[in-house]
């Protein structure tokens, strides 16, 4: 049944829309190619997946995700899932469907983004997911340079488990970072500046406005000021912030998701799309 539907999946597969300028970056050699996120967003997840989905036509790929890495069974079964409607259940028994989980991260547009990745792979195409944050990784008294050395270190086993296949990464901006920041200085080096420099490409987040749901004096949709051009959009290459990062992704002005596990399911239990 599953190969029938990836079958008929691949037949009217869609096109990607991936981003301007994104053949110029996944035609660079790098295996790792990280994108930054500002969590809480509809448009950025929205145009990761297009990246990645651009990518998976191409070959293997494992998305790496900043979420919990006790999840990775769940999102292997997920994946594995025969219909939507079935790997929507399976993604909402973990992180997405607590209702504690109300950072960015476990937005609908998260999880939206996620179900395209089955998408995917019910299409035929060699995709997984690899969750990378380490659950007990803070040293008690000790900075979160060890948590970006531990980050660093759960992105490089997407690599060694799936050799053959690109990973890219999306994870919050200040770890897709490859030098430290000033005005962060307990982050040290970030996550991106400990993997091997010559097989890791970086793209900045634009800020250009808009709205985003973060969790800061209380939780909820946040509006942002806008510090890049608002017209710019797509994937710019060039080194930006002195080599912090290797590119930017620009989307335009955002607009907030909210937690997947405030919104009421989408697809009935019994629904094969």
């Amino acid at each position: 049944m599953f190969e029938l539907l990836a079958a008929a999946l691949l037949s009217v597969q869609p096109p990607c829309a991936a981003p301007t300028g994104a053949d110029a970056l996944l035609a660079r050699p790098e295996s790792i190619l990280v994108v930054g996120d500002n969590h809480g967003t509809v448009e950025i997840p929205a145009a990761f997946l297009a990246i990645v989905c651009e990518a998976a036509r191409q070959g293997p790929v494992t998305v790496a995700l900043e979420m919990p890495e006790t999840e990775r069974v769940l999102y292997r079964n997920a994946m594995a899932a025969p219909t939507e409607a079935a790997a929507r259940n399976t993604f909402l028994y973990g992180a997405f469907g607590n209702p504690r989980s109300t950072d960015g991260r476990n937005s609908e547009a998260m999880l939206e983004m996620m179900l395209g990745f089955w998408r995917l792979k019910a299409a035929g195409h060699d995709i997984a997911i690899h969750p990378f944050m380490a659950v007990e990784s803070r040293i008690q008294g000790r900075d979160q340079a060890w948590w970006e050395l531990e980050m660093a270190y759960g992105i490089s086993r997407a690599l060694v488990s799936r050799p053959d296949a690109r990973v890219l990464v999306f994870v919050g901006d200040l770890h897709a970072r490859k030098i430290g920041y000033a005005f962060w200085p307990d982050v040290g080096v970030p996550a991106a500046g400990h993997l091997p420099a010559a097989d890791t490409f970086t793209l900045h987040i634009a800020r250009q406005g808009g709205g985003a749901w973060q969790c800061q004096q209380s939780c909820g949709p946040q509006t942002g000021h806008g510090r890049y051009d608002p017209d710019a959009r797509g994937v710019i290459l060039g080194p930006v912030e002195d080599g912090a990062y290797d590119g930017v992704l620009a989307v335009g002005p955002t607009t907030a998701s909210p937690p997947a596990a405030l919104q009421p399911a989408t697809i009935s239990s019994g629904s094969s799309s």
